[in-house]
């Protein structure tokens, strides 16, 4: 079913395991990556916008790791925008939690936990 998905929005695979290179390479490893990277930008209360740039170099990273380790394609523009994708919402997600324990840690007073992701006003 996954290899069906890949292969329908043009991601190139390494060969008959590529699910499992897909697996292991961009979501085992470059999204481990991703959500560090998310929640290192928020341990420095800086916004959200920089995660654009840190998972572009992330994702080029993840089509190398493929390339040289399972030859894969590395000059594949739908396989990295869809590595891109997956990577900018495991990074966003990571910043987004680590910025709601920040803010319930550093501001308890004034907010509480309302999901893992959000903070509301403490009343």
């Amino acid at each position: 079913m996954l290899e069906g998905l890949l292969s329908l929005v043009g991601y190139e695979t390494a060969g008959p395991n590529g699910v499992y290179v897909f697996l292991l390479v961009t979501i085992l490893l470059g999204g481990g990556a991703a959500w560090r990277t998310g929640q290192a930008v928020a341990q420095s209360w800086s916004p959200g916008w920089p995660l654009i740039g840190y998972t572009g170099l992330l994702a080029a990273a993840v089509r190398f790791l493929s390339f040289a380790l399972f030859g894969g394609p590395l000059l594949s523009l739908p396989s990295y925008v869809i590595d891109f994708a997956i990577l900018l919402a495991l990074s966003y997600l990571g910043h987004r939690a680590h910025r709601a324990h920040q803010m319930t840690l550093q501001y308890a007073w004034a907010f509480e936990p309302a999901t893992p992701l959000s903070w509301r006003p403490r009343k």
